[in-house]
């Protein structure tokens, strides 16, 4: 189903949620894919099981030195303290906003969605996210719903979120779909 096909994870140094980071890497690697982690420095990254330290994965490439044009998609996992990190890094927030200037599909699962606010690309867009983010995503003209998962073909590429690690089957499934 993605034979081919280059799907680009960005995830901050610390704070990702491991489970929104392993969950779609391993859907992706099983519709033979080849997912990459990027992030904003070299060398490792440690994910969270909500507050508790998780384990460690080695990064592909820097927002530094990978650009949209070398994947197919990208995956923007959650956890509270990585998209609040990636939003505040220049880098980060262009290399997103690349996706979509591009057409490319993008998705987008718990407080990933901050780091769609701070690209300015969540205008008039049809989405959802953990709870906590429906007012930030509706003061930045997004229409919030309170489902599993939502895709919206409103805009330059498709846009799959959801809320929480409950909603990951729906969301990768989706995700494949937005991929292929």
């Amino acid at each position: 189903m993605l034979e081919g096909k280059t799907i680009a994870f960005l995830a901050a140094p610390a704070g990702v949620e491991q489970v929104e980071l392993t969950e779609p890497w391993k859907a992706i690697k099983d519709a033979g894919g080849t997912p990459k982690l990027i992030s904003t420095k070299e060398g490792e990254i440690q994910a969270f099981d909500h507050l508790d330290k998780g384990d460690r994965f080695p990064i592909d490439a820097t927002v530094g030195q990978a650009q949209a044009a070398d994947f197919d998609g990208l995956v923007l996992p959650g956890g509270v303290a990585n998209p609040d990190f990636l939003r505040m890094n220049p880098k980060a927030v262009r290399f997103v906003r690349e996706f979509f200037d591009t057409g490319k599909p993008v998705a987008a699962i718990c407080h990933a969605p901050w780091t769609l606010i701070e690209a300015g690309v969540v205008r008039d867009r049809t989405m959802t996210s953990w709870p906590s983010l429906q007012t930030d995503l509706r003061n930045a003209g997004a229409t919030w719903q309170d489902k599993e998962v939502v895709v919206c073909t409103e805009g330059p590429s498709t846009l799959v979120t959801s809320r929480m690690p409950d909603d990951l089957k729906a969301f990768c499934e989706a995700t494949l779909d937005a991929f292929a």
